[in-house]
């Protein structure tokens, strides 16, 4: 099995949706974890969003990277400039590193229209992202 990691800054919004697609995209591939450098805490409009389109990770839970220390990493995803501009070493012989920065919704501030039409932007972003990476990474 490989493992995979999806690193964002507060391990709250983009990594917990590319975190529940990869795991609803792949099957039995790979084991897909998501941290954080710093923790914030489940987003309540990720969990919202996700659950529109049948994925739940209501009971993912906000992780510091250094929780998984000791995990040889196939690949390390960062989905935001920030994680990737301030991450911590992570020691990993093989890992792949792969970046894409995904506009963050959860800085959008205005009425519930105007952050529910950020929230979907970002999560159909992100979809995109976790079923190519499945197809290019993990089914060859």
């Amino acid at each position: 099995m490989k493992n995979v990691l999806v690193l964002c800054t507060g391990n709250s919004c983009r990594s917990q949706m590319a975190h529940g697609y990869l795991n609803y995209f792949q099957d039995a591939l790979a084991n897909i974890y998501s941290a954080g450098i710093e923790t914030h805490g489940l987003n309540p409009d990720a969990v919202a969003i996700m659950k529109e389109d049948d994925i739940d990770i209501s009971s993912h839970t906000s992780n510091h990277v250094d929780e998984y220390n000791g995990i040889e990493w196939d690949y390390i995803i960062t989905v935001c400039d920030h994680a990737k501009e301030n991450c911590p070493f992570i020691p990993s012989k093989n890992a792949e590193r792969i970046h894409h920065n995904f506009f963050d919704p959860s800085k959008i501030v205005g009425a519930d229209d105007v952050k529910h039409k950020a929230f979907l932007k970002a999560r159909n972003e992100i979809k995109e992202f976790c079923q190519n990476f499945v197809k290019e990474e993990l089914l060859n």
